[in-house]
Order: structure tokens, then C-alpha cells, then sequence
């Protein structure tokens, strides 16, 4: 059954007679109805110039889509470029308030303690740490400044040797730098260990102690308001406690605040960099800024590329639930502050009234001898003040005069140490001055031997230029000569082969009847060829292309001249450099393509 089932499936419905068009059908293709051969080579060449234009057109779309990729990252950095540039004066303004601020710190720092000499020598210190930093600079800077130098100097030279004279020492040159590399990262990472050591230091020498002692503390309840001499107690006693309420209404409304504060934590889960970057970045994109959104997201992921764009949402939002925070425990401290002073206004005012109608019912109750004991008591203390003065102004003169004393021989000694150094130093900058001059002879006879040394070898290279230029004329000219001799061969055998064959088309040519038919009917190639457009409609692109055609860019004289330079052998030569910026477009470009902007 399974046999006889596929045998079912190749009976066909052709008669016994039809076993001739089977074998056509077979030989030449089932879907042939002329029972012709396809032509499968012009097929897979339609085939293979359509694969060629498809991948054509992809190319240029690759290519749009890497030009508009790269013009909008070209424009994102050149508004993130016009942020930081204004960004340069406020960092510089922030510089100087920052050692404003360390000065006027150093400035205000007093010793707590006898012993606590070292507070005085942090002046000499400053004075000790920028003298490290200036010979740190010329160790570590100066010899890269002086490494860069030197490679341009090599790549002009290198440049303008066409061929080099002399092997290179290129690998040399790499090994050095790659050397200069990691001494500089040994440095950093140097440095990097010293300034968390310094960091530590810093707090354990605790600064803020040597600072001028200042009481920020607020009291619950005012010394204005404890030191008052009220003659009613029960007044004095609910003024107090009216204070202690209101600070306790403050203190669960701070505590409140607090609790939510402290819910996220302080860096929000960042390491101290990351947050400080994070934060001054936030800064700087302000809201009146152009499109400041999509600069403050573009810079960020620049500089956090491991972090993705949720967490730096995430970041900045609880960011600003923290500020929030922070802000309302601001205006809750005005608040309180603010109640504090309108509740200390009224308790004044209060008690003062209070002082005063006890003050009018004890001066009713006050008699003429009580006046006199106190009139009194005035004079002898004032007796008594007048005694105490003349001793502290004997004493005061005595103390002046050994002070002035003790300052006298401290200046004369001042002095005398200054001259010393003036001495010193004077010495030290004639040496100086000294070695700086003969440094600056040594250079300038450097400078002019190696100055004479190239005037030489380019002297050499125009020479042997202005000869390879001669030489190539005269072969141009050669070459020039031998191609017009083979064109006119090459005419005189063609005009030989024109004339044979015409004659030979005189002998066998054939006189054919007319036929109009004929004459005026398709032929067979153009039925094929219209067959065939039919079968295979070539799809067209999805948009044209407006740029320049082959007949635009051969028209351009610096293609021309380009050309004519290329195939004399010049160029590469100063010449062709020379001639080709001379040389104006055919048409002068517009004023909208002209840009101000130098990158």
C-alpha cells in the first residue's frame, strides 16, 4: 500500500504521445511554455549587479548614519565645551576664596597651651611645602614639557626628510616614553598615598581647637531671662517654662526631620568621590542652561560609564529628597529661632514692666537717710577705686617698660638674622644668574650648529629635487614623443583595416527583398528583452542621492592638476603643496558653509 501510494504521487496527466515535450520540459526547465533555454549567465548578472548596488546603497547608509552619529556628538560636546568655559572663571574665583579662606584660617589660629609651639611654625611650614612643590615640578612637569618638545622636533624633522637620511630610533623614542609612563604613575599613586596620610594627620592634629572659643550653643532659656531680678516669681517661673515648651515643640519636630534624614544614607550609597563628582556635576548644568537635561545626563554617564542611566536617576533623586529634608530642617531652625526672638521680645518687655511698677512702689517707701548711707557707701568706694587705680597704672607702667625692653632685643636679634640671610641668598642668586648664563651659551652654540646643520641638508634635498624635477620633464617629453608616434601607427592601420573591410563588404554584399513587415516588427532580442524586464523589475532606492557627478569632479582644475602632478612623480613635493593652495575652486564656496569656530 505504501508502495503503490508513492507511486500515485509521479503519475502525471500526459498522454502517451506527449512523451517528447516531457523531455523538453525536463532538459529546459517545467516552467518554460516556448520550451527555450533560460539564460542563467545574464540572470546571475542582473543578480550580481543588484547584490552590488544593494550593498552600494547600504554603504552610503552606514556611512550618513556615521556622519549624523558623529555631528551629533560633535555639537553635544561643543555646548558641553561652551558649559565648562564658563564654568573656568568660577572654578578660578573659587580657587582664591579657598586660600583666602586658608590664609585668614592660619591667620586666626592661636596656641591653647603653653607647650603648643608647633602652631606657630605652620607659616615657615607653607613656606617649606611650596618650596617641595616648585622642586617637585622641576623633577616631574619640566621633563615631560621637555619630552614633548623634543617629539615635535622629531616629527618635523622626520616630516620634511623625504627619504630619511639616517636609520630611526623610533623604538628607542617609544621605550622612553613608555618609561616617563610609569614613572609618572608611581608618582601618582605616590602622591595619591600621601595625601590620604596627610588627610589623617590633618584630623588628628585636631585644627579646630587653636580657633578663637566661640559659645554657638543656644540656651533653652536666655541668660537675659535667668539673670533677670523679677520681684514675682510666679511670673518669672511661667516665662521659663513657656522657653522650655516651645524648645520641646521644636526638638520632636527636629526629631522628626532627623529620623527621615538619616532613613537614606549620607553618600546614598556612593563612595566619597563618586558623591563629590556627582554633586559638583549637578551644579554646574543649571536650569538656564539650553537643553541642561540632556547635558547633565550625556556628562554624567562620560563620567560614570559603569553606571547605568537608572542608578543615576536613582542617585540624583534621593539626592533631592535629602536636600529636601535638609531644607526643612533649615526653616524649622529659622522657625524656632524666629519664635525664640519674638518670645525673648515679649518676656523682656514683661519683666521690665514688671521691674518697673516694683521699682515706683520701693522708691514711695524710700526716706531721706537711707539716701545719705548710700551717698555714703559711694564715697568710700569710690575712695577705694581711686586708690586701686593709681597702684594698676604703676604697675601697668612697669610692665609696658620691660615688654618694650624684651621686644627691643627680640628685633635686634630679628635683624641681625635677616641680614645673615639676605647674604645668603644674595649669594645663592649670583650663582644662579651665573649658571643660567652659561646654560643659555651652551644652547645658542647648539642651536647654531644644528641650524647649520640642516640649512646644509636642505640645501642638498633642493638640489637633488631641482634635478629629479629635470629629469621627469625629459621624460615626460620621451614619453610624450613615443605616444604620439604609436597613435599615428595605430590611425594609418586603422584606416588600412577600414578600407579592406570595406571592400570586402562590397564583395558579399546581398540584395534583399523589401519587407515591411519586417522592417517595421519587433525583433527577436527586443521580444527577449521585454520578456525579461517583465520577469525581473529591479527595485528602485528608497531615496535619491544629491551629490556630485564624475563629469563635476573632472572639471575641477585641482583634480586636473592633482592628476597631472601624481603622474609626473611631484606629489609629494613642496611644489605641489605649493601650487595646490594657490589654486581657486571653480566656484567660490558660500558664506552659510563658512564657520568662526576653531576646534
Amino acid at each position: 500500500m505504501m508502495n503503490g501510494g508513492y507511486l500515485h504521487n509521479f503519475v502525471t496527466n500526459n498522454k502517451a504521445g506527449d512523451v517528447a515535450k516531457l523531455a523538453l520540459r525536463m532538459k529546459y526547465g517545467v516552467g518554460s511554455s516556448k520550451h527555450k533555454p533560460v539564460e542563467y549567465d545574464k540572470l546571475q548578472e542582473k543578480l550580481n549587479a543588484k547584490r552590488l548596488e544593494v550593498a552600494l546603497t547600504g554603504e552610503k547608509l552606514e556611512k550618513a548614519r556615521c556622519e549624523a552619529k558623529a555631528a551629533k556628538e560633535s555639537s553635544i560636546l561643543r555646548e558641553q565645551r561652551q558649559v565648562w568655559s564658563a564654568e573656568c572663571p568660577k572654578l578660578q574665583k573659587a580657587e582664591e576664596a579657598a586660600e583666602k579662606e586658608v590664609e585668614e584660617f592660619l591667620q586666626q589660629i592661636r596656641p591653647s597651651k603653653i607647650i603648643d609651639t608647633a602652631v606657630f611654625s605652620l607659616p615657615e611650614y607653607a613656606m617649606l611645602l611650596e618650596k617641595e612643590r616648585e622642586e617637585f615640578r622641576i623633577a616631574t612637569v619640566d621633563p615631560i614639557h621637555q619630552l614633548r618638545d623634543d617629539l615635535r622636533f622629531r616629527l618635523i624633522q622626520a616630516q620634511r626628510q623625504q627619504p630619511p637620511s639616517h636609520p630611526s630610533n623610533w623604538e628607542q623614542v617609544q621605550q622612553q616614553i613608555f618609561l616617563i609612563k610609569d614613572q609618572q604613575d608611581e608618582i601618582m599613586e605616590k602622591l595619591s598615598d600621601e595625601c590620604a596620610a596627610l588627610q589623617k594627620e590633618i584630623v588628628a592634629f585636631d585644627v579646630e581647637d587653636y580657633l578663637p572659643t566661640s559659645d554657638k550653643k543656644k540656651e533653652i532659656v536666655p541668660k537675659e531671662i535667668l539673670d533677670s531680678d523679677c520681684p514675682f516669681p510666679e511670673l518669672k517661673s511661667s516665662v521659663i517654662q513657656a522657653f522650655h515648651s516651645l524648645w520641646e515643640q521644636h526638638q520632636s519636630r527636629l526629631q522628626n526631620l532627623q529620623e527621615q534624614l538619616e532613613k537614606s544614607h549620607r553618600l546614598c550609597g556612593w563612595c566619597v568621590d563618586d558623591h563629590q563628582r556627582f554633586l559638583f556635576t549637578l551644579s554646574l548644568y543649571s536650569h538656564d542652561i539650553t537643553n541642561h537635561r540632556a547635558l547633565l545626563m550625556d556628562m554624567l554617564q562620560r563620567i560614570f560609564p559603569r553606571r547605568s542611566r537608572h542608578e543615576l536617576l536613582e542617585h540624583e533623586r534621593v539626592l533631592d529628597s535629602q536636600r529636601f529634608c535638609q531644607v526643612q530642617v533649615k526653616v524649622e531652625t529659622q522657625q524656632y529661632q524666629r519664635d525664640h526672638q519674638e518670645l525673648l521680645a515679649k518676656a523682656l518687655v514683661t519683666l521690665q514692666e514688671a521691674a518697673n511698677a516694683h521699682q515706683e512702689e520701693l522708691e514711695l517707701h524710700r526716706d531721706r537717710q537711707h539716701q545719705q548711707d548710700i551717698c555714703l557707701q559711694l564715697r568710700n568706694k569710690l575712695q577705694l577705686w581711686r586708690a586701686q587705680q593709681e597702684e594698676a597704672s604703676k604697675l601697668e607702667a612697669t610692665i609696658a617698660a620691660r615688654r618694650r625692653e624684651e621686644h627691643e632685643a627680640k628685633m635686634k636679634k630679628e635683624q641681625e638674622r635677616e641680614a645673615a640671610m639676605r647674604s645668603q641668598q644674595k649669594e645663592r642668586v649670583r650663582q644662579f644668574h651665573f649658571k643660567l648664563q652659561k646654560n643659555r651659551e651652551e644652547v645658542e652654540r647648539r642651536d647654531q650648529e644644528r641650524l647649520a646643520q640642516l640649512r646644509s641638508v636642505m640645501a642638498d634635498q633642493a638640489r637633488q629635487d631641482q634635478e629629479r624635477v629635470q629629469f621627469r620633464a625629459r621624460m615626460l617629453q620621451k614619453r610624450k614623443e613615443e605616444r604620439e608616434a604609436r597613435e599615428a601607427e595605430l590611425q594609418r592601420e586603422e584606416e588600412e583595416r577600414q578600407n579592406r573591410l570595406e571592400a570586402l563588404r562590397n564583395q558579399v554584399a546581398v540584395v534583399a527583398e523589401a519587407d515591411t513587415d519586417r522592417m517595421m516588427g519587433d525583433t527577436e532580442a527586443r521580444r527577449m528583452r521585454q520578456m525579461n524586464e517583465k520577469e525581473f523589475v529591479l527595485q528602485k532606492p528608497l531615496f535619491g542621492l544629491n551629490t556630485y557627478t564624475d563629469k563635476q569632479f573632472v572639471s575641477d582644475p585641482r583634480v586636473k592638476v592633482a592628476q597631472a602632478l601624481r603622474e609626473a612623480g611631484l606629489h609629494h613635493s613642496q611644489y605641489a603643496k605649493q601650487v595646490l593652495s594657490d589654486i581657486k575652486p571653480p566656484k567660490p564656496p558660500r558664506r552659510d558653509t563658512n564657520s568662526i569656530i576653531k576646534f
